[in-house]
């Protein structure tokens, strides 16, 4: 990917001095902590494999969500810069937008915009919440996540392969709408390739596609199955927890049948 240069307030592309430059708000550790109540339990919004998201104020009034990288991630400040980089040149409605980062006093941060309803998963394994999603609100979130792959794969600049769409990776704003976030396992494809290969399996198993699981080949089919399996959680109400699991009260698959 191309490189970024950084300044005291934001990063810039040096790919074209053109329009085409890209730039976003590079935020201090004291102004991210300020804002979280110092990375408070309250502020806690939930915590994952790459580390634990938080809701913020900035002093402008406007709420954020902050994800706070594990200090025993493997993702370098190179890595993680080029991610940054990706990332904020995704722009469409059913992806979540990035406002800026944090890369000081040995922290890595991602600065997004605060969704108000939280992440998918729940709405739809919540007993409460599943109830008050009707058909035509599911019908309408099963399609922007759709619109959002097709942005991944075919629409944007780049061909981009998710690699770890689940239901806690769809964040839900005011309205409803889906935002897929999480882009920390995704890989660029160029235009020509149809498939990769990977010694190094990284995502959530039950959505892994059986070639990626077994062998570490993954493609835009990858994703496909991803949101094969998202579908059918976002109908039946029921988490997948294996497909390959003998137990059919845990299996997704055989539920379905």
């Amino acid at each position: 990917m191309n490189e970024l240069a950084i300044t005291s307030r934001r990063y810039i592309s040096r790919e074209n001095k053109t329009d085409d430059d890209l730039e976003f708000s590079l935020m201090e550790f004291e102004v991210v902590a300020l804002a979280t109540n110092n990375f408070s339990n309250a502020n806690k919004l939930g915590k994952g494999g790459f580390g634990t998201v938080y809701k913020g104020r900035l002093l402008d009034g406007k709420e954020i969500a902050v994800k706070r990288l594990s200090k025993m991630s493997l993702q370098g400040t190179d890595e993680f810069k080029n991610e940054v980089k990706l990332i904020a040149r995704l722009q469409h409605i059913n992806l979540v937008r990035l406002i800026g980062c944090c890369i000081d006093k040995g922290e890595k941060m991602l600065i997004y915009e605060y969704l108000e309803n939280l992440s998918l998963d729940s709405h739809i394994f919540e007993k409460t919440r599943r109830s008050n999603l009707n058909w035509q609100m599911r019908f309408d979130i099963t399609n922007g996540i759709a619109r959002g792959l097709v942005y991944l794969h075919r629409d944007s600049r780049f061909m981009i392969i998710h690699r770890d769409l689940k239901a806690s990776n769809v964040l839900l704003d005011k309205n409803m709408t889906p935002k897929i976030s999480d882009f920390g396992m995704a890989r660029i494809f160029g235009r020509d390739d149809a498939e990769a290969n990977t010694r190094k399996v990284v995502g959530t198993y039950g959505y892994m596609s059986p070639e990626y699981a077994m062998d570490g080949i993954f493609s835009m089919k990858s994703d496909v199955f991803s949101f094969g399996v998202l579908l059918l959680e976002i109908i039946s109400g029921k988490k997948n927890n294996g497909f390959y699991n003998s137990n059919h009260d845990l299996n997704l698959l055989a539920f379905v049948r």
